[in-house]
């Protein structure tokens, strides 16, 4: 099953057989809205909304780790990540497509790993995107018609604010492509679950640092959201066969296999018990 995170638009795309909805009960909580499970083209999808139908949940409220749980236990091998992000960089234009192969975490209030209560895990996050994924995605973007900017950083910063014009500039110094508050959380989470995972990151704005262009304001976001809504819907429907029958010879399926620091005898019943889907395999 191939996961997508997103807005609730996106399973209303054109090809897609909605099956039922599924309430998922996770060691860490509920997940930020039920998973529409549909058909598209032959492939089994299950797809969230990020923030909630109706966007009720501040990027710090996400449950993020109920909601990368909740894929594990559907069964989901790769997720297709698409979110609105801030160009640092001129030449990333609105309604531009970037597919970000590097992060950097200005994150400070939000719980990022499912290890911890007498478990110890310390998964390689070297290269956090899954590059096979995000290659055969940016290929259905080009596909789709968008114009499509491949590699490149995402500052993921904790928001819900947007930045100043000093911390804009910056994060420009450092060198980062484009600016977000979600998907760097996600990565990390998807990583320690053994899930392929890519950002498709749908320029908006140009922050705060353009001088030409005004500062982002929620009515710009959403304008350019609406605008990209169709070519997110497009691409993604490209790419979900793409990367439902690549051969996944990248990394990703065997993150822990070395990660797992605590001895096994140590491990705590409950622990053992509540990260079954993701350490079962290793532990016994």
């Amino acid at each position: 099953m191939i996961g997508i995170i997103g807005g609730s638009g996106l399973y209303e795309m054109e090809g897609v057989q909605v099956l039922e909805e599924r309430t998922l009960e996770t060691p860490f909580g509920e997940p930020s809205d039920p998973y529409v499970i549909g058909d598209v083209d032959g492939v089994r999808v299950a797809f969230l909304s990020r923030h909630g139908r109706g966007h009720r949940k501040m990027p710090t409220e996400i449950n993020y780790r109920a909601n990368l749980f909740g894929f594990k236990l559907l069964g989901v091998h790769t997720i297709l990540s698409a979110s609105a992000v801030g160009s640092m960089k001129e030449q990333y234009a609105p309604t531009d497509l970037v597919f970000p192969l590097q992060f950097i975490d200005r994150t400070r209030h939000r719980a990022d790993t499912f290890f911890g209560n007498g478990v110890v895990a310390h998964v390689t996050f070297a290269d956090p995107i899954c590059a096979a994924t995000a290659s055969a995605t940016a290929s259905a973007a080009r596909e789709a018609g968008a114009k499509v900017h491949e590699g490149g950083t995402y500052l993921c910063m904790e928001g819900p604010q947007f930045s100043t014009r000093a911390e804009s500039h910056l994060y420009r110094s450092w060198g980062v492509d484009v600016i977000g508050m979600t998907n760097l959380t996600e990565a990390k989470l998807a990583r320690e679950a053994e899930i392929c995972y890519t950002t498709m990151a749908l320029v908006t704005d140009y922050d705060c640092w353009h001088e030409s262009h005004e500062a982002v304001s929620v009515e710009q976001v959403l304008g350019y959201l609406r605008a990209n809504a169709a070519m997110a819907q497009k691409t993604l429907r490209l790419a979900i066969p793409k990367v439902a029958t690549r051969q996944r010879d990248c990394a990703c399926p065997t993150a822990l296999q070395y990660a797992l620091l605590t001895d096994r005898g140590a491990i705590p019943e409950q622990a053992r018990k509540d990260l079954g889907p993701l350490i079962g395999k290793y532990v016994g």
